[in-house]
């Protein structure tokens, strides 16, 4: 996607400023609307779009690919028991 930032809009806004949000989608990345505080929808550019929707990778060449690969990221597994559950 273009950025990684996103910005949130509530609807209001949104609808008042409809040119100004698509423009921010296709030049920032994804924007947010919230309803009531909660998101509630996503708006992306028509680019980023087809670009995730025709991607045909599987999970191993997107984890392949991914730009944290090689970060240092910390995955220790944790040595705690799983809690009970009553089924």
């Amino acid at each position: 996607m273009s950025a990684v930032s996103k910005e949130t809009w509530t609807v209001a806004s949104a609808k008042a400023r409809f040119s100004e949000f698509i423009e921010s989608a296709r030049s920032d990345g994804p924007q947010i609307v919230t309803r009531n505080g909660k998101p509630a929808a996503v708006l992306v550019s028509s680019e980023d779009w087809e670009r995730t929707a025709s991607r045909e990778e599987n999970l191993f060449d997107f984890l392949r690919n991914s730009p944290l690969r090689g970060a240092d990221l910390d995955l220790e597994r944790l040595d705690e028991k799983p809690r009970d559950l009553d089924l």
